[in-house]
Protein backbone atom coordinates (compact mmCIF):
# COMPACT_ATOMS: atom_id res chain seq x y z
CA UNK A 1 0.00 0.00 0.00
CA UNK A 2 1.16 3.50 -0.75
CA UNK A 3 1.84 5.95 2.05
CA UNK A 4 0.25 9.32 1.40
CA UNK A 5 0.82 10.70 4.90
CA UNK A 6 0.97 14.48 4.86
CA UNK A 7 -0.69 14.72 1.45
CA UNK A 8 -3.91 16.64 0.80
CA UNK A 9 -6.37 15.33 -1.78
CA UNK A 10 -9.42 17.03 -3.24
CA UNK A 11 -11.97 14.75 -4.88
CA UNK A 12 -14.79 16.43 -6.82
CA UNK A 13 -17.86 14.25 -6.99
CA UNK A 14 -16.49 12.48 -3.95
CA UNK A 15 -19.78 11.93 -2.16
CA UNK A 16 -21.02 9.03 -4.27
CA UNK A 17 -20.09 6.12 -6.47
CA UNK A 18 -16.58 6.02 -7.86
CA UNK A 19 -15.61 9.36 -6.28
CA UNK A 20 -16.52 8.12 -2.81
CA UNK A 21 -14.50 4.94 -3.33
CA UNK A 22 -11.50 6.98 -4.47
CA UNK A 23 -11.83 9.30 -1.47
CA UNK A 24 -11.94 6.41 0.98
CA UNK A 25 -8.94 4.80 -0.72
CA UNK A 26 -6.83 7.93 -0.39
CA UNK A 27 -7.94 8.33 3.21
CA UNK A 28 -6.93 4.73 4.02
CA UNK A 29 -3.53 5.45 2.46
CA UNK A 30 -3.00 8.30 4.94
CA UNK A 31 -4.16 11.28 2.89
CA UNK A 32 -6.16 14.16 4.25
CA UNK A 33 -9.20 14.15 1.98
CA UNK A 34 -11.79 16.75 1.06
CA UNK A 35 -14.74 15.54 -1.00
CA UNK A 36 -17.20 17.70 -2.86
CA UNK A 37 -20.76 17.10 -3.88
CA UNK A 38 -23.39 19.13 -5.67
CA UNK A 39 -26.49 17.86 -3.85
CA UNK A 40 -27.15 18.73 -0.20
CA UNK A 41 -28.82 15.42 0.59
CA UNK A 42 -25.92 13.38 -0.81
CA UNK A 43 -23.45 15.54 1.11
CA UNK A 44 -25.32 15.05 4.39
CA UNK A 45 -25.67 11.29 3.92
CA UNK A 46 -22.01 10.90 2.97
CA UNK A 47 -20.82 13.03 5.92
CA UNK A 48 -22.93 10.95 8.32
CA UNK A 49 -21.36 7.72 7.01
CA UNK A 50 -17.81 9.11 6.77
CA UNK A 51 -17.23 11.72 9.50
CA UNK A 52 -13.47 11.33 9.09
CA UNK A 53 -13.63 12.96 5.65
CA UNK A 54 -14.13 16.65 5.00
CA UNK A 55 -17.07 17.35 2.70
CA UNK A 56 -17.87 20.60 0.92
CA UNK A 57 -20.63 21.62 -1.47
CA UNK A 58 -19.46 22.53 -4.96
CA UNK A 59 -21.02 23.30 -8.31
CA UNK A 60 -18.18 22.84 -10.81
CA UNK A 61 -20.05 25.03 -13.31
CA UNK A 62 -19.43 28.02 -11.02
CA UNK A 63 -16.01 29.61 -11.42
CA UNK A 64 -16.63 31.56 -8.19
CA UNK A 65 -17.38 28.43 -6.14
CA UNK A 66 -14.38 26.62 -7.60
CA UNK A 67 -12.04 29.55 -6.84
CA UNK A 68 -13.40 29.89 -3.30
CA UNK A 69 -13.03 26.19 -2.53
CA UNK A 70 -9.49 25.87 -3.89
CA UNK A 71 -8.52 29.17 -2.25
CA UNK A 72 -9.34 27.67 1.14
CA UNK A 73 -6.49 25.17 0.82
CA UNK A 74 -3.00 26.02 2.03
CA UNK A 75 -1.72 22.80 0.47
CA UNK A 76 -2.99 20.61 -2.34
CA UNK A 77 -1.15 17.55 -3.63
CA UNK A 78 -3.80 15.54 -5.48
CA UNK A 79 -6.82 16.64 -7.48
CA UNK A 80 -9.28 14.00 -8.66
CA UNK A 81 -11.91 15.30 -11.06
CA UNK A 82 -14.77 12.86 -10.62
CA UNK A 83 -17.65 15.34 -10.67
CA UNK A 84 -19.50 15.12 -13.89
CA UNK A 85 -20.46 11.54 -14.28
CA UNK A 86 -23.89 12.77 -15.27
CA UNK A 87 -25.76 11.00 -18.01
CA UNK A 88 -29.11 12.13 -19.37
CA UNK A 89 -30.34 9.14 -21.38
CA UNK A 90 -32.40 10.19 -24.38
CA UNK A 91 -32.17 13.90 -23.52
CA UNK A 92 -28.66 14.72 -24.66
CA UNK A 93 -29.53 15.39 -28.29
CA UNK A 94 -31.08 18.73 -27.25
CA UNK A 95 -28.62 21.62 -27.32
CA UNK A 96 -29.48 22.92 -23.85
CA UNK A 97 -28.98 19.53 -22.18
CA UNK A 98 -25.88 18.80 -24.27
CA UNK A 99 -24.33 22.12 -23.21
CA UNK A 100 -25.07 21.47 -19.54
CA UNK A 101 -23.48 18.01 -19.59
CA UNK A 102 -20.38 19.39 -21.35
CA UNK A 103 -20.18 22.29 -18.85
CA UNK A 104 -20.19 19.91 -15.89
CA UNK A 105 -18.11 17.05 -17.29
CA UNK A 106 -15.49 18.84 -19.41
CA UNK A 107 -15.44 22.53 -18.57
CA UNK A 108 -15.86 21.76 -14.86
CA UNK A 109 -12.76 19.59 -15.07
CA UNK A 110 -10.82 22.45 -16.67
CA UNK A 111 -12.08 24.91 -14.03
CA UNK A 112 -10.79 22.66 -11.25
CA UNK A 113 -7.43 22.09 -12.95
CA UNK A 114 -6.92 25.78 -13.64
CA UNK A 115 -7.84 26.80 -10.08
CA UNK A 116 -5.57 24.12 -8.56
CA UNK A 117 -2.53 24.73 -10.78
CA UNK A 118 -0.61 27.04 -8.43
CA UNK A 119 -1.02 24.70 -5.41
CA UNK A 120 -0.06 21.63 -7.42
CA UNK A 121 2.98 23.36 -8.93
CA UNK A 122 4.36 24.16 -5.47
CA UNK A 123 4.03 20.56 -4.31
CA UNK A 124 4.77 18.68 -7.54
CA UNK A 125 1.25 17.36 -7.39
CA UNK A 126 -0.95 15.29 -9.63
CA UNK A 127 -4.31 15.42 -11.33
CA UNK A 128 -6.44 12.37 -12.03
CA UNK A 129 -9.30 13.03 -14.44
CA UNK A 130 -12.10 10.49 -14.64
CA UNK A 131 -13.02 9.81 -18.25
CA UNK A 132 -15.09 6.84 -19.47
CA UNK A 133 -14.93 3.92 -21.83
CA UNK A 134 -17.57 5.85 -23.79
CA UNK A 135 -14.89 8.46 -24.52
CA UNK A 136 -13.43 5.83 -26.84
CA UNK A 137 -16.52 4.02 -28.12
CA UNK A 138 -19.25 6.65 -28.01
CA UNK A 139 -22.89 5.86 -27.36
CA UNK A 140 -26.14 6.30 -29.27
CA UNK A 141 -27.91 7.10 -25.97
CA UNK A 142 -25.64 9.64 -24.29
CA UNK A 143 -23.84 11.71 -26.94
CA UNK A 144 -23.07 14.64 -24.64
CA UNK A 145 -21.60 12.37 -21.99
CA UNK A 146 -19.52 10.49 -24.56
CA UNK A 147 -18.33 13.70 -26.22
CA UNK A 148 -17.51 15.42 -22.94
CA UNK A 149 -15.58 12.43 -21.61
CA UNK A 150 -13.70 12.22 -24.92
CA UNK A 151 -12.86 15.88 -24.35
CA UNK A 152 -11.60 15.01 -20.86
CA UNK A 153 -9.16 12.55 -22.43
CA UNK A 154 -7.84 15.18 -24.85
CA UNK A 155 -7.74 17.86 -22.12
CA UNK A 156 -5.73 15.46 -19.98
CA UNK A 157 -3.19 14.91 -22.75
CA UNK A 158 -2.88 18.66 -23.34
CA UNK A 159 -2.47 19.50 -19.66
CA UNK A 160 0.05 16.69 -19.17
CA UNK A 161 2.21 18.16 -21.92
CA UNK A 162 1.70 21.79 -20.90
CA UNK A 163 2.27 21.30 -17.17
CA UNK A 164 5.08 18.73 -17.22
CA UNK A 165 7.64 21.52 -16.74
CA UNK A 166 5.68 22.57 -13.63
CA UNK A 167 6.21 19.05 -12.21
CA UNK A 168 2.46 18.35 -12.33
CA UNK A 169 1.47 14.89 -13.49
CA UNK A 170 -1.88 14.70 -15.28
CA UNK A 171 -3.54 11.38 -16.07
CA UNK A 172 -6.98 10.07 -16.93
CA UNK A 173 -8.73 6.87 -16.00
CA UNK A 174 -11.50 5.51 -18.22
CA UNK A 175 -13.58 3.11 -16.11
CA UNK A 176 -16.61 1.33 -17.38
CA UNK A 177 -18.02 -1.83 -18.70
CA UNK A 178 -18.68 -1.42 -22.37
CA UNK A 179 -21.47 -3.98 -22.67
CA UNK A 180 -23.57 -2.22 -20.04
CA UNK A 181 -22.71 1.25 -21.31
CA UNK A 182 -23.60 0.44 -24.91
CA UNK A 183 -26.96 -1.17 -24.12
CA UNK A 184 -28.39 1.37 -21.66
Amino acid sequence: MFDFSGKQALITGGTGGLGAAIARGFQRAGCRVCCTGAEKEAISEFQARHPELSVRPLDVTSSEQVAELVGDFSQLDILVNCAGTILRHGQEFRTERFSHVVDVNLTGTLRMCEASHAHLKVRGGCIINIASMLSIFGSPYVPAYSSSKGGVVQLTKSLAAAWADDDIRVNAVAPGWIRTAMTQ
